[in-house]
């Protein structure tokens, strides 16, 4: 045949022109399906995206914005307009090419918002998810701390940067971060965005009594960053915090669970969203302020073997803590975590309970919180990762809570 006599190279040419032809295509077709959605909704942050983004979804749903959301925290998931959750499965590793095919997905369900949140972690992609993936009307932050340092750092600011890849161009963007603030202004400005700061006032205007109406803990300044995004869409606050109250909470968020066992009484605190050491930190103090009753405070450290800067961050941190009087260790590559302690402050490591935990199952971590024979009132609070042990936990304290 004449293509036999062909130089080799006229193949290679061919197939990568075909290539480049496709993504050519698919790169129109993606574009197209944006243009069919109004309002598209980018959600970053060190923590927090997943509750945010899901509060930001049940306002404009409940405000009449037909609203789809998609998340990647503990689990992810696809939220219909109705409300509904799907799982997402993935064939091995995440990859951000998946968000493509949730546009269009939004796009064949008639969505005016679609609420999608980042789930690139390099700097170069968190861009790229930005720029040709969502390229958002709304940015959304909820803060930047120092976590994932081993790809976005290796300082704090350098997470800033990182983060501010996600800045929307020519629309909306909005953020609770205060300490960076001025970075991000600076890029929206840039971007020729508008910049909304959420502050302590506008946290402040989130009252205790709203608060107490979530069926899970949430945080003022999520609630207060998500009705400033409703209200920039035309949503009622009221008529948006009602959506909010009602809409399922992501499985990390931080809940508190009562449970009885052998005359013991436990609340587990669900914690493990809570993995950078500002805000892991911070509810280890209000935990504790909030449960005076507690006469044994135990930590869960669900360490994991491909995390041990974040297992590392988490040790130094707990140096500076009022003292737990246990810390159970599980997961995998708990020994980071140890050897953290020891060569920051040995003597202080010294007056801490290691249990090295790892390959416990539920009902042993629980046997050896309530091993004393006198009944006591107990204080869990499991941090670090979800991820395996720290989601078997968490459904099992869900199951059995007495008060939620």
């Amino acid at each position: 045949m004449w293509w036999q006599d062909l130089d080799p190279s006229i193949y290679i040419a061919v197939i990568l022109g075909a290539i480049i032809v496709v993504l050519a295509v698919e790169a129109i077709r993606h574009r197209l399906a944006l243009k069919h959605i109004p309002y598209r909704i980018h959600v970053n942050g060190t923590r927090g995206k997943s509750s945010v983004a899901r509060l930001i979804a049940a306002g404009l749903r409940a405000g009449g914005i037909r609203t789809c959301a998609k998340t990647t925290g503990t689990l992810a998931r696809f939220i219909d307009p109705d409300g509904n959750e799907e799982a997402i499965y993935r064939m091995g590793h995440t990859n951000v090419i998946e968000q493509v095919g949730v546009v269009r997905k939004a796009k064949k369900l008639g969505c005016q918002a679609l609420v999608i949140e980042c789930m690139a972690l390099q700097p170069l992609l968190q861009s790229l998810c930005e720029l040709k993936l969502v390229r958002s009307t709304h940015g959304v932050l909820t803060n930047a701390r120092p976590d994932h340092l081993d790809v976005m750092g290796p300082l704090e600011e350098d997470v800033a940067l990182a983060l501010a890849g996600t800045v929307t161009v020519k629309g909306e963007y909005f953020t609770a971060e205060q300490k960076h603030a001025p970075l991000f202004q600076r890029v929206a400005q840039e971007r020729g965005s508008r910049f909304h700061g959420i502050g302590d006032a506008e946290c402040a205007s989130i009252h205790d009594d709203e608060i107490a109406r979530f069926s899970y803990h949430e945080f003022k300044e999520n609630v207060a960053l998500a009705l400033s995004v409703c209200a920039s869409l035309g949503v009622d606050r009221q008529v948006a915090l009602e959506g909010m109250w009602a809409a399922m909470p992501d499985p990390g968020a931080m809940s508190i669970y009562q449970v009885s066992h052998n005359g013991h009484r436990v609340y587990f605190a669900n914690a493990f969203a809570a993995n950078d050491p500002v805000s892991t930190t911070t509810l280890w103090e209000k935990l504790l302020a909030d449960h005076p009753e507690a006469q044994s405070k135990t930590l869960i450290v669900n360490c994991r073997a491909d995390r041990h800067e974040r297992s590392a961050q988490m040790g130094e941190a707990v140096l500076g803590w009022q003292a737990p009087d246990d810390i159970v260790l599980v997961g995998t590559g708990t020994e980071t975590f140890v050897h953290t302690c020891k060569k920051l402050d040995n003597n202080k490591a010294k007056t801490l309970r290691f249990t090295e935990a790892e390959g416990w199952s539920v009902e042993q971590i629980l046997a050896h919180v309530t091993r004393d024979a006198d009944p006591t009132v107990h204080l869990v609070v499991g941090v670090s990762n979800i991820a395996g042990i720290g989601l078997d936990l968490v459904e099992f304290f869900r199951q059995r809570k007495e008060t939620a």
